[in-house]
């Protein structure tokens, strides 16, 4: 008997908890936590019978997770794997016809249902549209609840009892006929084309007064610091009885780690059946301001609304916000300019993809974010993928600003056959609901209302006054290229003109005449690059089979998978593979075309960073850059900045280069050197070393300059003209920046006699075609360098859990791009991982000590194309 009765407790346990009241009070609201889930063509269409408590769901999947599409809920359930879904061309034969019919989300939960009491179904989108049914009541149709980013509240207080049955049916998703998250040709389709209960589903719970979602408005003086600033915490409260009510709202506002509090009290009357628009302000004066990470610290307050009857808190709501000042404006040159606190804000970021079957994991998404601020990023642009709220959260949190939008290619980009009287209906409520969403966040810097088009006018009306509903403060602007714009927005002041594959290096700084110079630096380039981003072979494996390796580089035009769709103009690397071939010779092998690529890719993104860092400060400047991609919705073979598994390789160390706050970047067109100052305080003598050496280790110039440099600016300072005007082979460039203590930036490129010609007149709008490439074939016969590896732990910055790695090269001629890898006890790549500096370039008996930050590291590799391969352990 005794060996029973734990088991008897445990099972007694599982029980209580299986019954638990999903909500205690008024003003909680719960998360549906799971579902199990089935398609109708098995378990048919009577959703009155099966949304009645006590179906049999034995045969459903069961998913414990209370958020995911058809594809991320099976996968959760273990119906299929990630790996094996995403290796070779796996998923190109999956058997997507199971998705054609409407699938059931299903779950029952407890609650307490009193008298005076109000329940709610809360939703926040649903892929593509659903009809739902609570205890065998329908409560809203397909018609109503569509789009993925329509949010309603459905009022269940009638029909709920103690135990609760909810059904979700979702219907199958076409991107061009339905409001869905797509993603056009950055990577096959899934199966289910997005289809499912993607966001939570919520329960809440009021009294007899409601109050809708907490927005916060506030408005900071400037200069900021040292002022005040009006912030006003506001929501609609609804009277849900058919008597009058007096209502006392009571709102507090406060720091987070201070224990000084705002507080707020008003009384109202609400009359029967009737709304109010509440609202309580109050002026903060020397407020804590929130700052992009690079420009200062994100100090978040926290405003509280409750709503009380007769002494009773009836409803609640929160949320964190930021005090700060974000506006936009239109220059001489009718580009837009972001301003952040009042200062001119030049956007440095890239454009995220969510996962393909938008599957959220807030771990991984702050590991991106610290990449982002690694890479020297300040924004991340969201084509259309809006995701979750903790995306905010995070971002708020960890400073980094964000350009939110619609996409574009799909449903969402208007054209007259596509869009119904509805579907502008479906539209105005999708922005509304998602403007509530986000208006509170700090790190909000827009919202584009339109991706590769702006919405016409009609739509474009409603998106405005929906923002404007939702006390939207942070700029609107109309899309993010110049292909007309609706009226009431006025130009959006960004380019889309590419490119979007490889170009070299020097296409950023050709830029005259302008007209024709489409992406290079100058304006706002809300979305280009080069296209590159090869991952390594630790990633490559997990995706590759040895067929698909070996087509990289032995049939360099072949359509591949992991590229793109096969309709589209990036199925292949030929363009690609064109440069690497003809500027570096032709790969002999697997290895030696992946060092090469990485040696194409970080030349190829530090240019871009680098160009229109070099170009704040210009007569037309470059307001903006947004790199395509920063990362991928699966394993891929290009469009990133770091892999699907965030293994940082080529792309993403040129492009941190590129990105340095305090930087001198050589341009390749005009021989000149340029001081880059993205800081807001820094300013002062700085030392430049310029060094030029060639293969074998030969001083060909040097010089040290002193310079002075002003916070947020960029300006040319030295012409290496002369120095370079006479070179018979390929050298290395080195330039060093430093404050007299400490190093800032050490920057070193490889150049060849003459540039890559760039055919301007045959641009198309993903390239522009290259009639002569620069000659780097030299690397192929560097004599060898010897190169010592020595790890210890970190002597750099002891507040951090890393490794100091000390490289010196004992030879007398340069270690060129040495890679090295933080890897695992079996041989795994660490990840995530953040390197102060990888695939270096040593000049001869140079001695460099980097740091290197990621847990389960138990070793080094180091190669290169003039050292061996190497591991210390």
């Amino acid at each position: 008997m005794r060996l029973h009765q734990p088991l008897l407790g445990l099972c007694l346990g599982i029980e209580t908890l299986a019954t638990a009241a999903l909500l205690s009070k008024p003003g909680d609201t719960a998360i549906i936590p799971s579902w199990d889930i089935q398609s109708t063509e098995r378990v048919g269409t009577d959703l009155e019978a099966l949304s009645t408590v006590g179906v049999d769901t034995t045969t459903w999947h069961e998913v414990d997770s209370s958020r995911g599409t058809l594809m991320g809920a099976l996968i959760n359930a273990g119906v299929y794997r990630e790996d094996g879904l995403f290796f070779s061309t796996a998923l190109e034969n999956f058997n997507s016809s199971q998705f054609n019919a409407p699938w059931i989300y299903r779950k029952e939960f407890a609650l307490e249902p009193k008298p005076g009491q109000h329940f709610y179904i809360q939703t926040h989108g649903i892929t593509s549209s659903a009809d739902i049914y609570v205890n065998g009541q329908e409560i809203v149709t397909r018609e109503y609840q569509a789009g993925s980013y329509v949010g309603s509240a459905y009022d269940i207080t009638k029909i709920v009892n103690e135990t609760n049955a909810l059904v979700v049916q979702v219907y199958p998703t076409n991107y061009n006929y339905d409001f869905a998250i797509g993603f056009v040709d950055w990577n096959p389709y899934p199966p289910d084309n997005g289809t499912g209960v993607w966001r939570n589903v919520e329960v809440k719970q009021t009294g007899p007064i409601a109050l809708g979602p907490l927005r916060v408005t506030t408005q900071a003086s400037l200069p900021v610091g040292h002022s005040s600033a009006l912030v006003a915490l506001k929501a609609t409260a609804t009277n849900l009885e058919e008597t009058e009510a007096i209502v006392e709202l009571s709102g507090i506002i406060s720091l987070e780690g201070s224990s000084e509090n705002f507080v707020l009290n008003q009384t109202i009357t609400i009359p029967p059946l009737e709304s109010a628009e509440v609202v309580l302000s109050t002026a903060i004066n020397e407020p804590a301001i929130w700052w992009p990470k690079q420009w200062g610290d994100q100090p978040l307050y926290t405003g509280h609304l409750s709503a009380s009857t007769n002494g009773s808190i009836s409803d609640e709501v929160e949320r964190t916000f930021g005090i700060r000042q974000v506006t936009a404006e239109l220059n001489s040159n009718n580009d837009t300019i972001f301003f952040v606190n009042g200062y001119s804000f030049q956007v440095i970021g890239g454009g995220y993809s969510s996962d393909m079957f938008l599957r959220w994991d807030s771990a991984k998404f702050t590991a991106q974010a610290k990449l982002m601020l690694d890479l020297g990023h300040n924004t991340v642009r969201l084509e259309g993928k809006e995701e979750q709220p903790e995306l905010y959260e995070i971002a708020d949190r960890l400073g980094l600003m964000v350009m939110a939008g619609f996409e574009c290619c799909d449903k969402w980009q208007i054209q007259d056959w596509n869009w119904t009287a509805n579907d502008y209906v479906i539209a105005n409520r999708s922005m509304y609901h998602e403007a509530l969403m986000q208006q509170g966040h700090p790190s909000i810097l827009s919202f584009l209302v339109g991706s590769d088009y702006s919405p016409d006018d009609k739509a474009a009306l409603a998106y405005y006054y929906s923002l404007k509903a939702a006390d939207w403060q942070a700029p609107i602007i109309a899309s993010a290229s110049e292909n007309g714009f609706p009226e009431i927005l006025g130009p959006s002041g960004m380019k889309m003109r590419g490119p979007y594959d490889w170009v070299p290096p020097n296409y950023w700084y050709d830029l005259d005449p302008e007209e024709d110079r489409l992406g290079a630096a100058f304006g706002f380039g809300s979305e280009l690059g080069a296209g590159v981003g090869t991952p390594e072979i630790g990633s490559l494996r997990k995706f590759l089979s040895e067929p698909d390796l070996e087509d990289l580089w032995k049939i360099p035009e072949k359509g591949l998978y992991h590229m793109s769709t096969s309709v589209s103009s990036f199925y292949d690397r030929k363009i690609y593979n064109d440069g690497l071939w003809n500027r570096y010779g032709a790969p002999s092998s697997l290895e030696e075309y992946l060092l090469k690529a990485q040696i194409m890719d970080y030349e190829a993104t530090r240019a871009q960073f680098e160009g229109y860092s070099a170009m704040w400060s210009a007569e037309r400047p470059a307001t903006g850059l947004i790199y395509w991609m920063l990362n991928n919705a699966w394993p891929s073979l290009h469009w990133n900045l770091f892999d699907y598994y965030l293994h940082p390789a080529g792309s993403y160390f040129g492009a941190k280069t590129g990105a340095r706050k305090e930087h001198v970047a050589y341009d390749y067109v005009g021989k000149v050197v340029y001081l880059i100052n993205r800081s807001l305080d820094q300013k002062g003598s700085r030392m430049v070393a310029i060094d030029i050496i060639d293969k074998d280790g030969k001083a060909i110039f040097n010089s040290t300059s002193i310079v002075e440099t002003e916070p947020n600016t960029s300006k040319e300072i030295l012409d290496l003209s002369e120095a370079l005007a006479s070179l018979s082979d390929m050298v290395f460039l080195r330039l060093v920046l430093s404050n007299g203590e400490d190093s800032l930036s050490r920057n070193v490129y490889w150049l060849a006699k003459t540039v890559d010609t760039l055919d301007w007149e045959n641009s198309d709008w993903f390239f522009t075609p290259v009639t002569e490439y620069a000659n780097f074939t030299t690397i192929n016969h560097l004599p060898a360098a010897g190169v010592s590896v020595t790890v210890a732990p970190s002597l750099r910055d002891v507040s951090k859990a890393g490794l100091g790695i000390v490289l010196e090269n004992h030879s007398s001629v340069p270690a060129f791009f040495i890679r090295l890898n933080l890897v695992g006890a079996e041989g795994e790549d660490v990840v995530p991982v953040i390197w102060s500096d990888n695939y270096v370039t040593l000049w001869p008996h140079e001695k460099l000590e980097l740091q290197v930050e990621g847990e389960g590291a138990a070793a080094v590799e180091q190669e290169g194309p003039s050292i061996k391969h190497s591991t210390k352990r």
